[in-house]
């Protein structure tokens, strides 16, 4: 069985610095949905953090809407695997 097989629920993130105040949630999905988000994510290189309890909060967020400053640390740490698995595949030292 394939691990994307249990996807249940996708969310993506956006922050542009110096654009955005905070990120923003600017796609969700369930099921078939939630496996064709992950699809082009992989699709685009763009990299993926698995966190099913993240993901269930974020998931009540409106498409467009800035996360609550209740969520900042934990996306901030999403963010900073995401700039650090970035690094890396560049080739790029801490």
């Amino acid at each position: 069985m394939q691990e994307n097989s249990k996807i249940k629920k996708a969310v993506a993130l956006d922050y542009e610095k110096g654009v955005d105040s905070a990120p923003k949630v600017v796609a969700k999905a369930k099921g078939e949905a939630a496996k064709n988000i992950i699809k082009i994510a992989n699709e685009n290189q763009i990299p993926i953090k698995k966190d099913e309890d993240l993901v269930e909060l974020l998931s009540k967020i409106d498409i467009g809407k800035e996360i609550p400053n209740s969520m900042y640390k934990a996306v901030a740490e999403i963010f900073a695997f995401i700039y650090e698995l970035s690094n890396e595949k560049k080739g790029i030292e801490k």
